[in-house]
């Protein structure tokens, strides 16, 4: 109770400081980044959310927003938050790239890996909260992050095989790294769609939770470390962290 008390005043004094600073209040301390199509909420506390806006086209990605989130990711790790949270507004977490975008050149992007890389290369918690569908190459960015929840109603599938497309560098050693390398091939090589419950069977994601509750589950998770010096989480970080084969080493 007193390290929820705690939280509560980071966020008064938080909006406070922005009071002083003449900042124009956004509903639960939220402001956009980019063209309103990734938001960020609590920009001030230990624990930031970072949620995909444009659930009119599934959170399809574009280059722009790609840019918008390696400049939060990167704002976070300046800011020394304790915990990262990404999730996505509507019902889907992600359909991956945007359909004319990735005609366009963005399906081979390297802001695809330098999103993911920078999103592992943080020293504090980072958890995707996946609000639906996790498809294409929306995974990098959720394989890149500490803990994985969905609801029950979630899909994943990364059709690469079926679309003739490599994987993101990192994407492959992620996954062998949590499902093994048979499973890894049933999503990269067979086109295997599988639900939450197998997804959570087979190691893809941690925890299941209701959609009404699946954001409050996620603050939940991060409580501790909101509670800890960025310094205490970033060493336990680096004491949990796997050794991955090298980007590519895979292809």
């Amino acid at each position: 109770m007193a390290r929820a008390g705690a939280l509560v005043d980071v966020h008064r004094r938080c909006r406070r400081l922005d009071r002083a600073r003449g900042v124009p209040a956004r509903g639960a301390d939220s402001q956009a980044a980019g063209p309103d199509l990734v938001i960020l909420s609590n920009n001030c506390a230990p624990i930031r959310v970072l949620t995909l806006n444009r659930p009119e086209k599934a959170n399809a990605l574009t280059g722009p927003m790609l840019e918008a989130l390696i400049e939060a990711v990167d704002q976070a790790r300046a800011d020394q938050v304790r915990a990262l949270i990404l999730t996505g507004a509507g019902r889907q977490f992600s359909a991956g790239a945007d359909l004319e975008a990735a005609r366009g050149g963005l399906a081979t992007s390297p802001l695809w890996e330098a999103l993911s890389g920078r999103i592992a290369d943080l020293p504090c918690l980072t958890i995707a909260a996946l609000n639906g569908a996790l498809a294409g190459g929306a995974f990098g960015m959720a394989l890149a992050c500490d803990l994985r929840l969905a609801v029950p109603q979630a899909r994943f599938f990364y059709p690469v095989m079926k679309l003739g497309f490599l994987p993101q560098p990192s994407d492959p050693g992620r996954l062998v790294a949590l499902l093994g390398p048979a499973r890894a091939r049933m999503i990269l090589m067979a086109g295997a769609r599988i639900d939450a419950e197998t997804a959570l069977a087979w190691g893809l994601v941690d925890q299941i939770a209701p959609p009404e509750s699946l954001l409050e589950h996620a603050r939940t998770l991060a409580t501790d470390a909101a509670g800890g010096s960025a310094g205490h989480v970033a060493a336990i970080k680096r004491m949990t962290q796997p050794n991955l084969p090298p980007a590519g080493s895979l292809q």
